[in-house]
């Protein structure tokens, strides 16, 4: 039964290839792109994708070029071969920037640069590069019904390069490199001011630079403890409501106790 099975569908594969190959030794041209329509049509998109390119040279300039065009660019997209699905978007809105199909391939272009954003732990360029683009259509296309899924995706693309951002902040901390964790987390807040984890970025920053003001020569100490206490009256000041208050205003306590004792010992020094 099973081999029958297998059988039976090897048997369709092989017939299913001779007819397309058939279809593309065709000097039809009607033929051929109403079978490259039925392709399509079936989401077989590689046979479709394969006649609408040979159709190419010979529909260009003509009334159809247009149709085969945009569904020569979706093709690619929906084979997933996205980096060809950019160029193939960019260049329908080039070559017809006047069609009623040119926003939305503009759209699609932007779109593709989000399908191929990575995991968070690599490279983002192709993340910034959907920001931008979609930022780019939303001002061109004012009006348009795509703009809401664009904002979406511009505010989906900033958590990602913000939590990408958080990581490396805090592989700095965890590494003890205090100071460039401090530094991190200031650039991380200022990198995205509207974010609601913005106090607990700030009081990464004080707890950084409590722990490098611990960790420094006693010449230091002094100047980065005052660097703390800097960072915990800012934290109070624009974050008066925040449930991290407290924890600042500790750190704030336990940073000026650190002043006095080092006071302390420097008049007893100079004595």
């Amino acid at each position: 039964m099973r081999f029958s099975l297998v059988f039976f569908l090897a048997a369709v594969t092989l017939l299913s290839c001779s007819k397309f190959s058939k279809v593309q030794k065709s000097t039809d041209v009607d033929y051929k792109l109403r079978m490259a329509e039925q392709y399509y049509a079936k989401k077989k998109y590689h046979q479709a994708q394969v006649l609408f390119e040979e159709m190419f040279p010979i529909v260009k300039g003509t009334p159809r070029f247009e149709d085969l065009y945009y569904k020569y660019a979706y093709c690619a997209y929906y084979q997933r071969d996205y980096l060809n699905a950019e160029n193939l978007f960019k260049g329908f809105a080039e070559v017809f920037p006047n069609s009623p199909r040119a926003e939305e391939m503009e759209y699609m272009r932007a779109f593709t640069f989000y399908k191929q954003s990575p995991k968070l732990e690599l490279d983002q360029t192709n993340t910034q590069k959907s920001i931008g683009l979609m930022q780019t259509f939303i001002n061109t296309h004012p009006g348009s019904a795509k703009n809401k899924e664009a904002t979406d995706i511009i505010d989906k693309c900033r958590v990602k390069l913000e939590q990408k951002e958080f990581k490396s902040a805090e592989l700095y901390y965890n590494l003890g490199q205090y100071k460039a964790a401090a530094i991190a987390f200031t650039s991380l807040m200022n990198n995205f001011p509207d974010s609601e984890k913005s106090d607990e970025y700030k009081l990464l920053v004080i707890k950084s630079y409590y722990q490098y003001a611990l960790m420094s020569i006693e010449e230091k100490k002094s100047e980065r403890f005052t660097q703390v206490i800097t960072e915990c009256n800012d934290f109070i000041d624009r974050f008066p409501e925040s449930k991290l208050k407290g924890e600042a205003e500790k750190y704030q306590t336990q940073s000026q106790n650190n002043l006095k004792s080092l006071q302390n010992e420097q008049a007893k020094t100079s004595t």
